[in-house]
């Protein structure tokens, strides 16, 4: 269960999911409070067979970021984070599986994203960064610690940008030679 209390510095983590020709991969980085690394893991592809496609059906995309990737890498995690943030709406769905309040960054240039499964979003706007930041508005009770954490990060704290660093990682990890395998 999560604590009221506050950290005495917030530790956001930056979950990034891509996806191309040979499948899902993912990129989990830690940083402190103004976006020094902390801890990073990157997961090898995964790519799901056609029985799995139409098992999963509408479900496989939340399936792959939020359970077999997202949540594999922030297990293996040594580093505790307060607050996670995504750039996929099926990423958003980590809420359901962890104690953590999540934010969706949507960016700035992109037109609005439609929320899974017709729910709804709530957009968190005290915070100087490149896009707007959302939650599932199902999850009114995480919006003031949202509030109250984001305002311990730096001011000067762009959260888009450690997902270049995490896209980064995952492009040069898979330039040597990182592994693929069947979800």
């Amino acid at each position: 269960m999560q604590s009221n209390a506050l950290p005495a510095a917030v530790q956001p983590g930056f979950l990034k999911i891509m996806h191309d020709a040979t499948g899902y991969a993912g990129g989990y980085l830690v940083t402190n409070s103004w976006g020094r690394p902390l801890e990073c893991r990157l997961s090898s592809s995964v790519a799901p067979n056609k029985v799995q496609q139409i098992l999963y059906g509408r479900t496989l995309e939340e399936f792959l970021h939020a359970e077999l990737i997202g949540k594999t890498l922030i297990e293996k995690t040594s580093t505790a984070v307060h607050l996670l943030i995504v750039d996929a709406p099926a990423t958003l769905a980590m809420r359901e599986r962890l104690d953590v309040p999540v934010l969706l960054l949507e960016p700035a240039d992109a037109p609005p994203w439609p929320c899974p499964e017709g729910g709804d979003y709530a957009v968190h706007a005290n915070v100087s960064t490149k896009g707007r930041l959302l939650r599932s508005a199902a999850h009114q009770a995480d919006a003031e610690r949202i509030d109250a954490l984001l305002a311990m990060l730096d001011r000067s704290f762009d959260l888009s940008e450690p997902f270049l660093r995490v896209r980064e990682a995952m492009m040069e990890y898979r330039k040597m030679g990182g592994s693929q395998r069947a979800a």
